[in-house]
């Protein structure tokens, strides 16, 4: 192996109001850059696929406008998105895996455009090979976690994998310990917010981020009362996708207050909208509540919480998770999301020969 070669790197990492993605030379990270998408913005697209035109286009103007050069790069990972379940670790993209990004197997999500553009760029490249790692089904769960109450219906792993076990990872860096012997409450607070229990190296619960379950976020809905819900859907006045929307997109601070941008909200809240006070409150009551749900899943045996993404910024915010689950366990804030850097280093040690790189057998 020789570590003195240089690997040249993108990573790509699509969410639900940003496009995220940086250039690495080897550890070095050499741009980074983030690409903000209003719903105003998104709206005039019938789906997230439909996207990929547009954010493809962003990140290719804003390298080209970097002075990066293109050709040089021969690795480029994409963030993984709503295929069939999937061990954890590096999958070189192919045409299944993209067919099944398309589709939205699991559902619809920016993340699926992650292969998609890597895919894109690779193509574009000559000697250049496209990857995810770490993806959103990635999936640990507990056989116990996945009993919902009815043999119907199967709890699925759909969260901020790649995101929660950076932060684990780091926090064990950090700490002086191996993440594999850690009992942890990671929380990623973002555009979606999920809270894992993750037990010894693996992630044996935690809430489905997109579609549904656990806390209501920026634009989604999180748990909805089931009976109104049913409701809702045969009062003949919603279609299924204008229902889907509600759920994904539109709900949340969307739903309540016309905004998928926290910060914007915060603002609103410290200008002295009540409204605006009151749903940001109810947000960090329903994180405390899940995050005690998790330490439940650990039999309160809780080495630490920790709160990362991008509204993990606000001291406020997060003042108010900890007076409620502060007694659980120590609490620690990282602050932002470490999964560019995440993706480039895995993508870094497939090139060196470190890593091996899966090949996409998908879980069906």
């Amino acid at each position: 192996m020789n570590l003195k070669k240089k690997h040249y790197i993108l990573a790509i990492n699509p969410g639900s109001t940003s496009t995220k993605f940086a250039v690495y030379e080897n550890e070095r990270c050499v741009l980074n850059k983030t690409l903000r998408h209003s719903v105003e913005e998104l709206s005039v697209y019938a789906d997230i696929i439909e996207q990929f035109g547009y954010r493809k286009g962003m990140i290719i103007d804003a390298l080209v406008e970097a002075g990066i050069e293109i050709d040089k790069i021969r690795h480029i990972i994409g963030r993984g998105g709503l295929t069939y379940p999937l061990e954890s670790g590096v999958y070189q993209v192919d045409q299944q895996m993209l067919e099944h990004a398309r589709q939205g197997i699991y559902g619809k999500h920016a993340s699926n455009l992650g292969p998609i553009i890597a895919d894109y760029i690779a193509s574009q490249i000559p000697g250049a090979r496209a990857y995810i790692a770490d993806p959103v089904v990635t999936d640990e769960l507990d056989p116990l976690a996945r009993i919902t109450g009815h043999p119907k219906f199967e709890k699925r792993s759909i969260f901020h994998a790649l995101n929660q076990k950076a932060t684990a990872r780091l926090h064990a860096r950090k700490t002086g310990t191996h993440y594999e012997d850690l009992r942890l409450i990671v929380v990623h607070l973002g555009g979606g917010i999920s809270v894992g229990a993750h037990l010894n190296g693996r992630v044996v619960d935690v809430n489905n981020a997109l579609d549904g379950d656990g806390p209501f976020s920026p634009e989604r809905s999180g748990g909805l009362p089931v009976g109104q819900l049913i409701d809702l859907c045969f009062s003949g006045r919603y279609s299924k996708d204008e229902i889907y929307r509600m759920v994904v997109g539109e709900g949340g601070y969307v739903a309540y207050l016309g905004t998928n941008n926290a910060l914007d909200v915060r603002k609103r809240a410290d200008d002295g909208d009540r409204p605006a006070q009151f749903i940001e409150e109810a947000l960090t009551y329903q994180v405390a509540k899940c995050i005690g749900e998790m330490a439940a899943v650990l039999s309160g045996q809780v080495d630490a919480i920790l709160l990362t993404g991008g509204m993990a910024y606000s001291d406020l915010l997060v003042g108010k998770i900890k007076q409620r689950v502060a007694f659980i366990a120590p609490i620690f804030v990282y602050p932002g999301e470490d999964e560019l850097e995440a993706l480039a280093m895995n993508a870094l040690m497939v090139a060196r020969g470190e890593l091996a790189c899966r090949k996409y057998n998908p879980r069906m």
